[in-house]
């Protein structure tokens, strides 16, 4: 399944305003970018090894770990990788699906959840 970027950013878009409020209020000094697929670099952050992939990733300082030292900072980031996504789908629909799934780890991680808790929601 191939999308246009414009159309792969109106599902994010989507996710993003389909979000409980308590949980976009939380999300202050978040960029959410648009990438086609993770550099190298990225896969190691994330500890992938090639040929893995990597859906989404979250760089930035977890709410969890914010101290008073916190402030003046550039933004936390959610990325998601639009070609890894879209070659895990066959359909609009289940692309939409995936973006909702990534975002919504991404931003477990940025309210500091492991893994595996993010594992036991739901969020793999």
């Amino acid at each position: 399944m191939v999308l246009s970027r414009q159309e792969f950013r109106r599902l994010v878009s989507q996710a993003i305003a389909s979000l409980p409020p308590v949980v976009a209020q939380r999300l202050e000094n978040v960029e959410v970018v648009v990438e086609d697929r993770p550099t190298r670099a990225e896969l190691a952050m994330a500890g992938v090894e090639p040929p893995g992939t990597l859906f989404g990733l979250y760089t930035g300082t977890p709410l969890t770990e914010r101290g008073s030292w916190y402030g003046m900072v550039l933004p936390d980031k959610i990325t998601l990788y639009q070609r890894s996504i879209e070659e895990a789908c066959r359909t609009r629909g289940e692309v939409r699906e995936q973006v909702r799934i990534t975002l919504m780890h991404e931003i477990g991680h940025h309210f500091g959840l492991s893994e595996e808790e993010l594992e036991q929601a739901g969020y793999e």
